[in-house]
């Protein structure tokens, strides 16, 4: 077998462990959207050999470019049900409405990121291919600065690399950035000779490498039992309900705002 079919066997063995070790260790229960992402990546790489075998490259690039941006969506979701996870020693203190505060959040880095996400040479691909790229760079850097701030923050929100969400947010940030990288690199070598097309090709082995290195990190962390997870400080428990509860009086201000407006406007007419 070749090297390539080897590194998609291994990476499809490696995702089916974690999957078992979810199972096992019953993380599923408590990150269910994790759990069925891991799922999606096993079908979605199973499907990508009968699909290159089976269709001309133009279908193909529609159908990885649907894969591309429902993998995105599906793993916007995972961060989402991270940083939930992550304040769960004191979720029951927080407004119900929480999780839709963390997706703005989110959204909004994202909505930050997306206008740079942009590579050399983006202007001369297609435009499937922008769609792609475009996604795959974003989304990307959004895991990569989900990661630092976990790491930057971790004493603050009480994790320690024993933590569940820390081991997931490390093994996604770190096989952003390999892909980032990878991605990066590839546009600036381009496809125009052998010896770019023989570079392009070694740096798509790479980026399943980053792959294979992410689960086998997730297989070795998960193998492991880990204690329940620490409270937060009082300082810090009393600061993020303070936040919560800030963001909500500005939200009813505003909405009140808005609809004092409109009832002037009617008012004049």
């Amino acid at each position: 077998m070749t090297l390539d079919t080897n590194l998609a066997l291994f990476s499809e063995v490696a995702q089916a462990i974690v999957i078992g070790l979810l199972i096992f260790r019953k993380i599923y229960q408590k990150l269910p959207l994790f759990f069925s992402y891991n799922i999606f990546l096993v079908v979605l790489t199973a499907a990508s050999f009968p699909i290159q075998s089976r269709y001309p490259l133009p279908i193909q690039q529609r159908i990885f470019v649907i894969g591309e941006i429902v993998d995105a969506l599906f793993l916007f979701c995972v961060l989402v049900e991270l940083s939930m996870s992550i304040l769960s020693p004191i979720r029951s203190k927080l407004p119900s409405w929480t999780v839709f505060g963390v997706a703005g959040i989110l959204a909004a880095a994202l909505g930050i990121i997306w206008p740079f996400a942009k590579t050399p040479g983006f202007a001369a691909l297609n435009d499937l291919s922008q769609i792609q790229v475009h996604v795959d760079v974003a989304t990307s850097a959004l895991r990569i600065v989900f990661f630092l701030a976990l790491a930057a923050f971790s004493q603050l929100l009480s994790l320690s690399w024993r933590d569940r969400e820390l081991q997931i947010g490390t093994g996604l940030g770190f096989y952003a950035l390999v892909s980032l990288s990878a991605t990066l690199w590839k546009m600036h070598v381009g496809t125009a000779t052998l010896e770019a097309v023989t570079t392009y090709h070694q740096l798509d082995r790479v980026q399943v490498g980053g792959y294979v290195a992410a689960m086998i990190y997730w297989v070795v962390c998960f193998a492991q039992d880990v204690p329940d997870r620490r409270d937060f400080t009082p300082k810090m428990e009393k600061m993020i309900i303070n936040m919560a509860y800030a963001a909500r009086v500005s939200v009813e201000r505003s909405d009140a705002d808005k609809r004092k407006k409109k009832e002037e406007k009617k008012n004049r007419f």
